[in-house]
């Protein structure tokens, strides 16, 4: 039974309060009647998430959390008390910890922190860390070019946003590559661009060329057919009018076009013309 993390167990035996689910090792855990239906059976599984409770009890629940053990979240600070800072982590019943040592700067209530969830081998204890360094690798990245990971965005720095990549690297974002706007907490599939000698990542979150203008020339020939097969956007146009409209560069879009004129699927000049 893996605790801070999701669990596919039986139903063993149902009490008055609930049903005390078991995994294959026979250890059972309590699941409280209010996430029963009333439609269980005996030796139905049910997936659930393990947590302990406020006596390091472990208890199931039907919930949700925000995030699990291994995982970096943005949550917001619901209490701070002697013992450190409590964030909402989406459970009814249980706020997590970060405790004062984990914390960067002293945690504030109503803010949101980026923080790492983990399992304390000492307390057995379900807590977070806001000094992500610890868990992050400084190993050498192992990535090819344009290959494809998962973005969180975590700081917003001059020259763009400082992200994690596959919760194991730090890397960064530049502004001029953002085509829409970004915010803290968010995931974003992004795109390896290099691995510089330092082991430092540079990610796109624009999606490889070809890819993107396969994309620009769908939505262009979308708009045409919306538009009565013209527009007035051609590829002399200027890059914040086809920004506005097709949310990517003056780059990707002339090439678009480019695509479409070549599939003879589209006629230019001073307007873009649907062909029949």
């Amino acid at each position: 039974m893996n605790i801070g993390e999701y669990n596919k167990l039986m139903i063993n035996r149902f009490v008055d309060f609930g049903a005390y689910l078991i995994d294959e090792q026979g250890n059972e855990v309590l699941l409280p009647k209010r996430y029963l239906s009333g439609e269980e059976e005996l030796d139905d599984y049910l997936d659930v998430f393990v947590y302990n409770d406020s006596e390091n009890r472990p208890v199931a629940t039907t919930e949700h959390p925000f995030a699990t053990v291994g995982q970096f979240c943005l949550m917001r600070v619901k209490a701070v008390n002697a013992i450190g800072a409590f964030l909402d982590w989406g459970l009814v019943a249980k706020d997590l910890l970060v405790p004062f040592r984990e914390q960067r700067v002293r945690m504030q209530a109503g803010r949101s922190y980026i923080v790492y969830i983990y399992l304390d081998e000492n307390s057995n204890r379900i807590v977070a860390s806001a000094k992500l360094d610890k868990f992050l690798s400084n190993a050498s990245p192992d990535y090819y070019h344009r290959q494809k990971v998962d973005v969180l965005i975590t700081q917003q720095q001059e020259i763009g946003y400082r992200v994690i990549v596959d919760s194991k690297f730090w890397g960064m974002v530049y502004n001029n590559e953002l085509y829409s706007p970004v915010n803290i907490g968010e995931r974003h599939v992004g795109f390896i661009k290099q691995v510089r000698d330092d082991g430092k990542i540079d990610v796109t979150l624009a999606k490889i060329e070809k890819m993107r203008v396969d994309d620009v020339a769908g939505e262009i020939l979308e708009y045409l057919r919306k538009n009565s097969g013209t527009m007035t956007l051609n590829d002399k146009s200027s890059p914040d009018d086809i920004q506005r409209t097709f949310n990517c560069s003056k780059k990707d879009f002339k090439k678009a076009l480019g695509l479409l004129y070549k599939q003879h699927k589209v006629t230019l000049g001073d307007k873009v013309t649907l062909n029949k």
